[in-house]
């Protein structure tokens, strides 16, 4: 199977089921789902969480509940805009600016364009290096490999960010998903047809599941409503923006990219 398989497979076993949540249909994008809350719990009670100050989380309706637990534990939050479309790309929610009946509000995809403040890349590294990024995910493995909905901005934000050391090899990388979305578990969407809502297969029977390109980011810490996972991960992080694979429509259109071009680009 390839990724794209993989995206249809999961989104049409959320669309058959009962497990999404609003915003409907789960397809093309990150999937919002039934324990979204119980997800974010597990990944609160790591030790990681604990020991995180800063945190990097995308703006999608599934990791809501990572935002508003983030605010409220005192943590600065930095959400990437949307398709990395201005060139300060990074919105800032400090807690300390925040009442605590703003949190919700400031939380949701139009409060973090209201309470956000916006900030470049060099901002972003100025402050504490991100001690924690959570990402939104279609579909994972447990070994940490990780698909998103296939625009590649989630990388695209590691890349730049890595690039200037905001993040390192210290900064633990976290998803909070439905057990649907854990492509090798035992309710995993993925089945040897490539069809959805079926957990028939055996592990011998499975299909492969796609290996994951150079400038994909790995998943240290994997949350569910029902398990959390430590991956170990294999997959090597990226050390910054993989040029080779964007193309110059893409560059040209992503002001941050665009100022940082190599000049062969």
């Amino acid at each position: 199977m390839d990724k794209q398989a993989v995206r249809e497979a999961v989104w049409d076993a959320f669309d058959e089921g009962d497990q999404a949540r609003f915003p409907f249909p789960p397809h093309d994008r990150i999937p919002n789902f039934a324990g979204a809350d119980a997800a974010c719990e597990r990944l609160t009670a790591t030790p990681e969480w604990a020991a995180a100050e800063t945190l990097k989380c995308n703006p999608d309706a599934p990791q809501l509940p990572v935002r508003r637990a983030a605010l409220r534990a005192g943590k600065t939050v930095y959400v990437a805009q949307p398709r990395l479309r201005d060139s300060d790309p990074f919105l800032r929610i400090d807690p300390a600016s925040l009442a605590a009946d703003e949190i919700d509000d400031a939380t949701t995809v139009s409060g973090i364009g209201e309470y956000g403040d916006p900030v470049s890349p060099e901002a972003v590294a100025e402050g504490p290096t991100i001690d924690l990024v959570v990402s939104g995910s279609v579909g994972v493995t447990t070994d940490g490999a990780r698909i998103g909905k296939g625009e590649g901005y989630s990388d695209l934000e590691w890349g730049v960010l890595r690039e200037l050391d905001a993040v390192d090899t210290a900064t633990t990388i976290a998803t909070t998903v439905h057990e649907l979305s854990v492509l090798d578990g035992p309710e995993s969407a993925v089945t040897e047809t490539g069809n959805a809502g079926s957990n028939t297969d055996t592990p011998e029977t499975k299909p492969a599941l796609p290996e994951p390109d150079a400038h994909d980011v790995p998943i240290d810490l994997i949350a569910t409503p029902e398990r959390t996972i430590r991956t170990e991960t294999p997959y090597s992080r990226p050390s910054g923006i993989d040029w080779d694979a964007l193309d110059d429509e893409t560059i040209e259109a992503i002001p941050v990219l665009a100022e940082r071009a190599p000049a062969e680009k």
